[in-house]
């Protein structure tokens, strides 16, 4: 696990991710982000929707405490929403509570997020709400629940390193859910330690949803979580259009590819913008073996001093100490 918390440290590092929004384009952050405007992610769905590939898209921003910024936050969504319904395209839209105002002020987040749900719901466009760190757990629940009292197009993610997520996965069965492992350094008083636990329980979601629940977005890279979910719906009689596949953008395209020829549904979650640096640590963090993706696409540039050699060296130190 220790790589994993190295991950989860250089997410919440503002120097870096402030050198990564100056110098990502540059060090060839295009690699594993879907743009940094709207014109560029909407040519990016437009090809993925051409292979039969859904999207969900996300407009990147971390550490935001200003109103100003979450307002900006919000505009950005909806002018996503609106492209979406004016394009005709296959998509969707996830969004972090935090970066719409909930560590400025709930009821202001409150009434950005439901701006957001509304224009979204008058397209039928779906709006998912990403799960942050524990903290914000309940009360990002609470936001969902009080927008579903009005709008049926929300939905949430569950964690399956919580403890408290079996209880929550069967509370929001009714819901679409995407169920995912988790990417921030949680207590052991609160979430599963070890991998194997996570897994464990990951599995165990995953299957109880697909049982039970309204619609499952099973988020993963790894091939033999994809297989056994192939066996399990087969062996439940589970009908495609109850769940699908979810991979990120720029990971294992082919695989992508390959379950969409297969007849499954896919989506692929797009992130754009240029605050990528804090969310793709903690995608490494979920899946350390896909380190191998950074050394590739992103931190073999000439320009990648300023980020790609602090970046090692922070790790390097980060491991270095452990070791001792």
């Amino acid at each position: 696990m220790a790589l994993r918390d190295v991950f989860i440290s250089l997410s919440e590092n503002k120097i870096l991710n402030s050198a990564a929004q100056k110098y990502g384009l540059r060090m060839g952050a295009q690699s594993v982000v879907a743009g940094t405007n709207l014109q560029e992610v909407v040519k990016t769905i437009k090809e993925l929707n051409q292979s039969n590939i859904s999207c969900t898209v996300d407009n990147l921003g971390e550490f935001v405490f200003e109103k100003s910024e979450a307002t900006a936050a919000k505009n950005n969504i909806l002018e996503v929403i609106q492209a979406i319904h004016d394009e005709q395209l296959d998509a969707h839209i996830s969004l972090k509570p935090s970066q719409l105002g909930l560590d400025i002020d709930y009821d202001f987040c409150y009434e950005n997020l439901k701006e957001i749900v509304a224009l979204a719901h008058q397209y039928d466009i779906f709006v998912n709400f990403d799960m942050e760190n524990y903290a914000r757990l309940q009360s990002s629940f609470d936001l969902m629940n009080a927008l579903h009292n009005e709008f049926d197009n929300v939905g949430t993610v569950i964690q399956a390193y919580f403890f408290e997520s079996e209880e929550n996965i069967e509370k929001y069965k009714n819901f679409r859910l995407r169920i995912v492992k988790g990417a921030y350094k949680e207590s052991e008083s609160v979430a599963y330690q070890s991998k194997s636990d996570i897994d464990r329980n990951y599995l165990k979601l995953i299957e109880y949803h697909l049982l039970h629940g309204k619609f499952t977005s099973i988020a993963t890279h790894d091939h033999n979580v994809i297989n056994h979910v192939k066996q399990f719906v087969q062996q439940h009689n589970i009908p495609n259009d109850k769940f699908e596949f979810q991979m990120l953008y720029g990971f294992r395209k082919e695989i992508q590819l390959a379950l969409a020829k297969e007849g499954y549904n896919f989506c692929t979650y797009l992130p754009f913008g240029n605050d990528w640096y804090g969310y793709f640590m903690r995608r490494l963090a979920e899946r350390p073996q896909n380190l191998t993706l950074v050394t590739k696409q992103v931190f073999n540039k000439k320009t990648n001093l300023a980020i790609g050699l602090g970046t090692t060296a922070f790790l390097l130190g980060r491991l270095s100490k452990r070791g001792k």
